[in-house]
């Protein structure tokens, strides 16, 4: 399928660069597909009222951390302060040893030393380039190993906003608290699961009263998300693979969920790869763990989830695609083009959008 279907034209104050606070005041689009698409502006603390008794939400309890590292690149044979680079790291090969996405890719080489500072020069942390892959992809050796990596990285590491925020202005302190849920349990993403950061602890109180169930996978979003598709073509394009888990307990319980004819709905388009890779030809989620590459676009066929609560997604990117797959791709073009209509925010910290195709019976 054409990459430029996906396109669409967003003016740049629909960008948000802070949530709305409370978290749950965001806005909320309802779609419910058919041959009228219904689309009803709400608030995702409206959701309590949307779902039934006895459906389910699933939430990627993921927890980003400072990925992003800031340095100079060292020669010896070099002159001068070196190259200024920009690490993002997103996934553990050793204890030492990470693969990361630098800028600028094409100046650095095998062999190369980076020197990592903190904002304040206070701390740094060295690296050498062990090895360069494709798009800007480095193998690092630090110098420090396990827990101590651990320590400095968390010390002197950015939060890693995605380029159309960081763009514009710089991660501070608030960014720590913002740009993580309140389910985050398990450290691992370089970007959080932007659906779960509507949720308070009051919303998820109301959805339990309600008898609305809340069930916790986990999916450690890469470095590729913040990735464009180049391709021409859908079909062409490689999605970068990720790590994630539904547990035995998790997988039983929303297996139940739909014995019984509630809904399952996912918060995220995180949470939805890793049901959908789990969930056998039959409509049976297994338990699960690995890495997954699903690409989910138009004419995929959903195995288990009935909906999705996302937030509203970069023209031709994988996740636009992927809520075209779900909707229809009409439905997902009105829906997108009320939204700009009607001034909602777009993007990480942004409104939602309910995505509910089939109805309680």
């Amino acid at each position: 399928m054409r990459v430029d279907l996906f396109d669409f034209d967003l003016p740049p104050e629909r960008i948000a660069l802070r949530p709305v606070s409370p978290r749950d005041a965001a806005r909320m689009l309802v779609v419910r597909p058919g041959a009228t698409p219904e689309l009803a502006d709400a608030q995702v603390r409206d959701l309590p009222d949307l779902l039934s008794p006895g459906d389910a939400l699933v939430v990627n309890d993921t927890s980003v951390f400072p990925a992003r590292l800031d340095g100079l690149r060292r020669r010896a044979s070099s002159q001068g302060e070196g190259v200024r680079v920009e690490a993002m790291l997103h996934k553990r090969l050793a204890p030492d040893i990470w693969l990361a996405l630098a800028r600028p890719g094409k100046r650095l080489a095998v062999g190369d030393t980076v020197e990592f500072t903190a904002a304040d020069g206070a701390q740094s942390l060295s690296a050498r380039i062990e090895a360069k892959g494709e798009g800007g992809e480095v193998t690092l050796r630090f110098a420090a190993s396990g827990p101590a990596l651990d320590a400095a990285v968390a010390a002197i590491g950015h939060i890693p906003l995605p380029p159309y925020i960081a763009a514009k202005r710089p991660d501070d302190a608030q960014d720590r608290a913002d740009y993580q849920t309140m389910f985050a349990a398990h450290e691992g993403s370089v970007a959080a699961p932007t659906a779960g950061l509507h949720f308070t602890p009051e919303l998820v109180a109301r959805l339990a009263a309600r008898g609305v169930e809340t069930h916790r996978v986990t999916l450690h979003v890469g470095a590729g998300t913040f990735l464009p598709v180049k391709a021409d073509d859908t079909s062409d394009h490689r999605m970068h693979s990720e790590w994630g888990e539904v547990s035995t307990e998790t997988a039983a319980a929303l297996n139940a969920v739909k014995a019984r004819g509630g809904r399952v709905v996912t918060v995220g388009t995180t949470a939805t790869r890793l049901i959908e890779s789990a969930a056998s030809e039959q409509g049976r989620l297994d338990a699960w763990r690995g890495e997954t590459d699903i690409f989910i676009t138009p004419g995929s066929r959903f195995r288990f989830i009935d909906g999705m609560l996302t937030n509203f997604h970069l023209p031709r990117s994988t996740l636009v695609m992927l809520v075209a797959a779900f909707v229809g791709h009409d439905t997902q073009k009105r829906a997108y083009a009320h939204a700009i209509a009607t001034g909602y925010r777009f993007y990480s910290y942004g409104d939602a959008c309910l995505l509910l195709p089939q109805a309680r019976p």
